[in-house]
């Protein structure tokens, strides 16, 4: 079919229909014009399958139907190939490389799919089209051993849930976590199969921080008082990924205690003979560690307004204890 134009009878209609069609050699669909849908429903391409500098059009509806395909060796859906439609892949299966680079993928409609590719099995995907994509991708459920693409190509709603990959190529970290934040739903899964791929190549603290990322977006969906409760473990200990956080905010009110009773000394509650003597920095510490570890706290009473500061040490102790312990559990018992 190089170089032919073909048109459907009517935009219901299939343009080109080949459902299990079986082709032993390659298929060689390259420089064509085709307006209407194009089915390849069960169809099996043993010597690969080539559209590049195709075009198929078939606004609103599907352009490319190639559910449960199976391509040995390429499928070249690039170099100039244009869809104006949806390409429904889902199910596909490719034994080699699967390639959109330098093509260009519109739905013709931002809340169509323009890419249906869930359930996939493929070797490589090269989704590196000339222009961002205009609509909807699914790559749900997919099993990639090789994902290569570009932040510039994503389109707004990105659909990762239970795709599996073993590596990652053509995009920084940071862009990394917005590719897994585009499903308009939250969902663990995208988020910890890419912690799982940073850890493996060794980058643990890459893995943390898209830890801390899956915590953070979890949290839009909490009703008030557990958000609050994971903005303090984000706040205190960064959910146990980051527990010197705890020790830094610990100095911070240890200095500011030590400052306030220093100015503002405590009235001794003890008889002189039981009366240890006063430190500032020692009573600070009682005040923050939930125990009276030094004796401090039960011999000395805060006076004036420097009770609200004791007040507030006693609170933001206990805080912190139970945000460490929670933030240290959570890390050791993720589920």
């Amino acid at each position: 079919m190089n170089g032919t134009r073909v048109t459907a009878s009517a935009p219901e209609k299939w343009a080109v229909s080949g459902g299990a069609l079986i082709v032993d050699a390659g298929a060689f669909i390259r420089d064509a014009e085709i307006t209407g849908g194009v089915r390849f429903v069960g169809a099996r391409m043993n010597g690969g399958l080539f559209m590049e500098r195709t075009t198929l059009s078939n606004p609103g509806r599907i352009a490319l139907d190639a559910q449960n395909i199976v391509v040995e060796d390429t499928a070249e859906l690039s170099h100039g190939f244009s869809t104006f439609g949806t390409i429904r892949l889902r199910s596909a299966r490719v034994n080699g490389i699967l390639s959109f680079i330098r093509s260009r993928l519109d739905s013709s409609d931002p809340a169509r799919m323009a890419l249906h590719a869930s359930h996939m099995q493929v070797d490589e995907l090269l989704l590196w089209p000339e222009e961002r994509i205009k609509g909807r991708v699914s790559l749900s459920y997919s099993r990639i051993d090789l994902v290569m693409d570009h932040p510039d190509i994503w389109p707004d709603e990105l659909y990762l849930n239970g795709m599996t990959y073993q590596t990652l190529r053509g995009a920084e970290f940071k862009d990394r976590l917005s590719w897994v934040s585009r499903d308009p739903e939250f969902h663990l899964q995208p988020y910890e199969q890419l912690a799982g791929w940073y850890h493996s190549i060794g980058h643990d603290d890459l893995a943390r921080k898209v830890q801390l990322a899956k915590l953070r977006a979890r949290r839009r969906g909490l009703h008030p008082v557990p958000g609050a409760w994971n903005h303090v473990l984000d706040w205190t200990v960064g959910f146990g990924y980051r527990p010197w956080l705890a020790f830094a905010w610990f100095a911070a009110l240890l200095a500011v205690g030590t400052t306030v009773f220093s100015i503002e000394h405590p009235r001794a509650v003890k008889p002189p003979d039981e009366l240890p003597s006063f430190h500032a920095l020692i009573y600070t510490l009682d005040l923050l560690i939930p125990l009276d570890t030094f004796g401090q706290q039960l011999s000395y009473d805060a006076v004036n307004w420097s009770r609200w500061v004791a007040y507030g040490l006693v609170s933001t102790g206990w805080v912190l204890v139970t945000a460490l312990i929670a933030g240290a559990t959570r890390v050791l018992r993720p589920n």
